[in-house]
């Protein structure tokens, strides 16, 4: 089977490990094989067989004692199935009803079905969004995405201010918390308060004070207003 021909008929499976590497190897670092197994929750020794197949098809770039990489063409597949997957969470919330906290395995379903003209369809009627619900940045059909910088809610300082623009879970339980406190992408908020050795945090929001675990704070993350010249 040629490389060409092999990534025409890649399974799910494969699609997942493209897209665990691509999250795990940020920066240009390697992806670990014991964290790619703890991710998609498999053994170390099927995923050194899968990560094998992959070097084969010239999807990855996979190094003893170092992890593995995606090569341009992985990457690729990666970002297209990525966009897939936050054009999907943005369709379902804005058009079928979905709640934040219940499409994420739903388009982790889906993902690997629909075809290229339904995402692209689904893109045109939502207006090309740049972000998903949870202020992860959608890539674009060129395999584009922009990655802005943010800082954790947990590293502000008492009377920082800062707008929350993408939390970094996609755990239902944590999501209803956060959507029912009003910690949102666009939601504003003010460290008011905060105790030591990663104790609660203060907030407030708009009139009222919401006090969050530490723990939580880490996966909001914020876009800082910018300095007065």
């Amino acid at each position: 089977m040629t490389a060409d021909l092999a990534r025409d008929t890649l399974t799910r499976s494969a699609e997942d490990y493209l897209k665990a590497i691509f999250h795990l190897s940020g920066e240009g670092h390697p992806a670990g094989t014991t964290e790619l197994a703890a991710t998609l929750h498999l053994a170390p020794a099927s995923v050194s067989g899968m990560l094998r197949r992959l070097a084969e098809q010239e999807l990855v770039e996979h190094e003893l004692y170092r992890g593995v990489t995606l090569t341009r063409e992985g990457r690729r597949i990666a970002l297209k199935i990525l966009r897939r997957h936050r054009l999907i969470e943005a369709y379902l919330v804005a058009h079928l009803g979905y709640s934040w906290d219940t499409v994420h395995e739903e388009a982790e379903r889906l993902e690997h079905a629909v075809s290229d003209l339904l995402i692209e369809r689904m893109a045109k009627v939502l207006g090309d969004p740049l972000e998903d619900p949870h202020g992860d940045p959608i890539p674009g059909p060129d395999g584009s995405m922009a990655e802005l910088v943010y800082t954790p809610l947990a590293e502000l300082e008492v009377g920082g201010e800062a707008e929350i623009r993408r939390v970094n879970t996609s755990h239902p339980e944590r999501l209803r918390y956060m959507s029912g406190a009003g910690l949102t992408p666009g939601t504003r908020v003010k460290v008011i308060n905060r105790q030591p050795f990663q104790g609660p945090i203060t907030l407030r929001l708009g009139a009222h004070e919401q006090v969050i675990a530490h723990e939580m704070a880490t996966l909001l993350l914020c876009l800082k207003p910018e300095p007065a010249e």
